[in-house]
């Protein structure tokens, strides 16, 4: 085999236990995840399935990392090359909705999700994790002030609209996951437009 080769091999070889470490750990949380079910499910050793990584530690990460990459490809990929303003965030909401009520990952918003479960708990995941989320904040954040700019004031502060789409962002987690109710999608849309001094 040559180098080359081998390393494509290698490559596809981790993204696969990436990819199904992020949807096991959807389901059971990410300090829930076992790499003994990993390798069971995968169909590998335990050595296998950590070999890629050199701990388990750094295999959640790359899966929390992952997760994180599906939720931008999702709700910010799509507004490359939109200019900031009303339209931009507006596109944002929807998308950050969309993602919601049709998620990828098995047990909803995995980002939500690991939020509850590593708010607590000190380590370099909950680091990581934190550093994570107070991006998308700040982020966000920014897509609100340049909207508000364009928009006839007066504007609650950008940081507390913020705030306000990302607690609607997460009862609608809990309301499309848990309470299984079919207009929570459109009910989240309409309030986090309204919040954002958007069109509903």
């Amino acid at each position: 085999m040559s180098p080359r080769h081998s390393a494509a091999e290698a490559a596809r070889t981790r993204e696969r236990i990436v990819g199904a470490a992020v949807r096991d750990a959807s389901r059971v949380g990410l300090e829930g995840l076992t790499v003994g079910s990993l390798a069971q499910r995968l169909g590998m050793s335990k050595a296998g399935v950590v070999g890629p990584f050199g701990s388990r530690e750094r295999l959640l990460m790359a899966a929390l990392d992952q997760a994180c990459e599906v939720f931008r490809a999702a709700v910010t990929g799509p507004l490359e090359g939109l200019p900031p303003g009303p339209e931009r965030l507006g596109r944002f909401i929807d998308g950050w909705v969309g993602y919601l009520a049709d998620c990828p990952f098995p047990g909803g918003c995995f980002i939500t999700a690991a939020t509850s479960e590593l708010d607590g708990r000190p380590g370099p995941l909950r680091d990581r994790l934190r550093e994570i989320v107070a991006g998308h904040r700040r982020a966000l954040a920014a897509e609100v002030a340049a909207a508000q700019a364009a928009l006839p004031g007066p504007h609650r502060p950008a940081q507390e609209v913020a705030t306000t789409l990302t607690g609607l962002s997460m009862a609608a987690n809990q309301e499309i996951q848990l309470l299984d109710d079919p207009a929570a999608a459109a009910r989240a849309r309409a309030a986090m437009r309204h919040a954002a001094g958007l069109p509903v």
